[in-house]
């Protein structure tokens, strides 16, 4: 048995709206521009923090060094748990990133994504709403 798979025309419209103006057409949406705005609240501050603490090791290891090879436990010095500590914050961050995306990121983005390949219809409206 053979299956035939009919070619769209060049000059057919692509299915559901022109999804390149849609798309274009959902960066003025006011909810696409909470969303973005949800995402900089979190990234900014958390990127600015982790890259703070990171140049103070840095900077502790250059300029610092007394400090940096004060032995805490056994031979296991401050800058040892410095660096243990880049780990571990990297993890947190990740962990808290995920946790906030899930809450406050993926219902909205959903949402959108969902009327977004849909196709044309009421700009703005929410499931189950008609204008």
């Amino acid at each position: 048995m053979t299956t035939t798979h009919s070619v769209p025309e060049a000059s057919d419209p692509p299915p559901g709206g022109d999804l390149e103006a849609r798309s274009a057409a959902m960066h003025d949406d006011p909810r696409f521009l909470e969303l973005r705005s949800r995402l900089v609240r979190f990234v900014l501050p958390a990127s600015i923090g982790f890259l703070a603490w990171y140049v103070l090791y840095v900077l502790m290891s250059a300029y610092a060094r007394d400090v940096m090879s004060t032995k805490v436990v056994g031979s296991a010095n401050v800058a040892l748990f410095f660096g243990l500590l880049q780990f571990v914050t990297t993890f947190g961050i990740a962990i808290l990133y995920s946790r906030y995306a899930n809450r406050r990121f993926d219902p909205l983005a959903d949402e959108l994504r969902e009327e977004l390949e849909a196709g044309p219809g009421v700009p703005g409206a929410r499931k189950g709403e008609d204008a």
